[in-house]
């Protein structure tokens, strides 16, 4: 008697969650960005699509799931956009140098927890003047300052997450301390 090979290969069909219409993720869609994220054996892995961002970032080494960040733009989802508060308004940045992080990492002030910090707010600094670190993968990663200027403001936190293409300082180019 014949065996038919592709009878005996075939797996009974699994019942997959369907996702709801009103879901933002397919539930397998996560699951195959979360397996192949653990497979990967990266610490931090981020997903963009249609305005939809996925950003999967392993806590501590010794963490069996990473923790998963979703996120959407408010347009995406149908909600209104706040009404703009005058006192919550972002600083016109115009006229100013934007420096943005060019890795995906921590951002630090100072070269140790005990060090004085780099630059302050109204700093002024010369271009290829170390502005921060932004430490990825245990390496520290100076951020120079791409033009002569004043530090009109300091957009991030100490030992904060950042993100690449995250803006960290604004620089008011061309200006000098008096005197």
């Amino acid at each position: 008697m014949k065996r038919h090979p592709a009878k005996s290969a075939r797996k009974p069909a699994t019942a997959q969650p369907k996702p709801r219409p009103d879901a933002l993720v397919d539930p397998t869609v996560l699951q195959d960005l979360i397996a192949v994220f653990q497979n990967a054996g990266v610490c931090d892995l981020e997903v963009e699509r249609n305005g939809l961002r996925i950003r999967l970032r392993r806590e501590g080494a010794a963490g069996p799931s990473p923790s998963v960040e979703v996120s959407v733009p408010v347009s995406a989802a149908g909600l209104a956009a706040a009404p703009s508060d005058a006192s919550t308004a972002e600083p016109s940045t115009e006229g100013l140098v934007t420096v943005r992080s060019p890795i995906v990492g921590t951002f630090y002030r100072s070269a140790s927890p005990y060090a004085e910090v780099y630059v302050e707010e109204g700093s002024y600094v010369k271009k290829g003047q170390v502005l921060c670190i932004v430490e990825a993968m245990k390496l520290m990663n100076e951020i120079e300052s791409d033009v002569d200027g004043r530090v009109a403001k300091i957009l991030m936190e100490n030992a904060k997450p950042v993100e690449y293409g995250e803006p960290l300082f604004l620089i008011e180019p061309g200006t000098q301390p008096e005197g």
